[in-house]
């Protein structure tokens, strides 16, 4: 009915109604039965794709996810290296992955958040290889055959991904990478220059339109596939949980805090605009990743195109705990875990939206790389993680889940720094291997692991009996 019509217009058309039965949709005119029929059954179809189109994705729903209508609470980890797995060439394993896959679902774990691709060239120290985007548009195609084949088997076990696009930091190319080509100069590399001269270069990328560009020609390429051994286009495949825009999205000056905001809204703009199905999200470490300016992190976890909010929590890297007292200083960096938590606990509430502890770790004791050494004080750190998200998630609170890094199942380090023809574990090529990987053997961890995946499915449960006898 048109705005502009009158009472008496009103009146006039309720007086002289024809016989027959009538359709809103078809501006009053009287229509058969048949007729009726007919539409209300293309009613109901269009009303089925609507609601098959969602089926198998998580979602946001008064601040929290929902997957098929069931509450989602989680325990998850972090496989960065997934796609490189399911690759048939350098580095590929497929029995590996899907024999990583069989062991987290057995435990419960199903969501993996994961690196779709590293940028550059290869053979680069600390640099993971091989890479997906070796040049703007020159792209690696066994790598996107890997990500195809990751994300086939995930679905197979209703486990979704978590896919980051971009990384500030070296280990993936990322914001280096984007700089060089867009005419920056050569990248400082940490492990030869210091992280001081890494961070003054890539500090400049957030008001670096030409690499904004090319980054975003590569969001535009990557959600445009189509799953080449399902068929589904990724923006249809529920095995997706979300897309984020990078692994740890730095500033890295407060000079650069303004234009790092404006990219993040371009990027999570151009996301959406992709996509409607999926979530997105930063990848942020939280305040940590904003200069320390909680109302930054408020400002960009606040936009309309971000569907949840990230926090990291890195005690050693972070200067809370010393490498040869990391059982002495447990106490400290679950104290200070706490507040930093707290802190961003409160800005989710403001916005009403989800958060996870996507990242955190914690060294084996006496900072050993050996499988064999022991684990007390992760296994204590983790214990707290994981209460402290329990315990807000029974409450009603704005926790979600928590991703834990990382894993590193069946691999078997040969060396500290690693080498090309390794096994991939849950350090990347920067880190020594081991240093944060939670390995098949490591019994201790995957039991504190596994009691908390539990404890949150039960949670998913209770909480979807309540709604259902309300």
């Amino acid at each position: 009915m048109a705005r502009n019509m009158s009472v008496n217009d009103v009146e006039q058309i309720s007086i002289q109604k024809p016989k027959g039965r009538f359709c809103p949709l078809c501006a009053g005119l009287p229509l058969s039965k048949t007729t009726m029929r007919k539409i209300f059954c293309c009613l109901m179809m269009l009303a089925a794709l609507s609601l098959s189109a969602k089926k198998g994705f998580v979602q946001v729903k008064d601040g929290h996810f929902v997957r098929d209508g069931i509450p989602y609470y989680y325990v998850g980890t972090n496989f960065w290296y997934g796609a490189i797995l399911g690759s048939e060439g350098q580095g590929g394993n497929r029995a590996r992955l899907c024999k990583e896959l069989d062991r987290m679902r057995a435990m419960g774990i199903d969501n993996l958040r994961i690196l779709v691709g590293s940028d550059g060239q290869r053979g680069i120290k600390t640099k993971v290889e091989p890479t997906l985007q070796e040049a703007p548009g020159v792209y690696n195609d066994t790598i996107l055959a890997g990500l195809d084949y990751l994300l086939m088997e995930m679905g197979k076990r209703r486990m979704v991904a978590v896919l980051y696009l971009n990384n500030s930091w070296e280990w993936s190319g990322g914001y280096g990478y984007y700089l060089e080509q867009a005419g920056e100069g050569k990248a400082p590399r940490p492990d030869e220059d210091g992280y001081p001269a890494f961070m003054k270069f890539v500090a400049r990328y957030a008001t670096c339109e030409k690499a904004h560009q090319l980054f975003y020609d590569y969001v535009r390429f990557i959600l445009s596939r189509t799953n080449r051994y399902t068929g589904l286009k990724y923006t249809d495949d529920p095995a997706i949980m979300s897309w984020q825009i990078g692994n740890e999205p730095r500033a890295f000056s407060t000079e650069a805090l303004p234009a790092f905001e404006k990219w993040l809204a371009e990027a999570s703009a151009l996301i959406r605009s992709l996509d409607a199905n999926h979530l997105v999200s930063i990848g942020s470490e939280g305040s940590w990743g904003c200069e320390n300016d909680y109302g930054v992190y408020e400002r960009i976890c606040a936009d309309k195109n971000i569907d949840y909010c990230n926090i990291h929590l890195w005690p050693y890297n972070w200067g809370w705990a010393r490498t040869d007292h990391l059982v002495e200083d447990l106490a400290v960096s679950c104290r200070n875990t706490k507040d930093y938590i707290d802190r961003h606990l409160a800005i989710c509430a403001r916005l009403s939206k989800p958060l996870v502890m996507e990242e955190f770790g914690y060294p084996r004791d006496g900072f050993s790389f050996s499988l064999s050494s022991t684990t007390e004080g992760r296994d204590g750190y983790y214990k707290y993680v994981f209460s402290l998200v329990g315990d807000n998630a029974e409450k009603g609170g704005y926790f979600a889940g928590c991703n834990f890094w990382g894993w590193g199942g069946f691999a078997k380090p040969r060396h500290e720094q690693w080498e090309v023809g390794d096994d991939y574990t849950g350090d990347p090529a920067q880190e020594a291997q081991g240093l944060n990987s939670v390995f098949v053997t490591d019994t201790t961890t995957l039991q504190v692991v596994k009691a908390e995946v539990e404890r949150m499915r039960r949670l998913g449960q209770s909480k979807h009996k309540s709604r259902s006898h309300r």
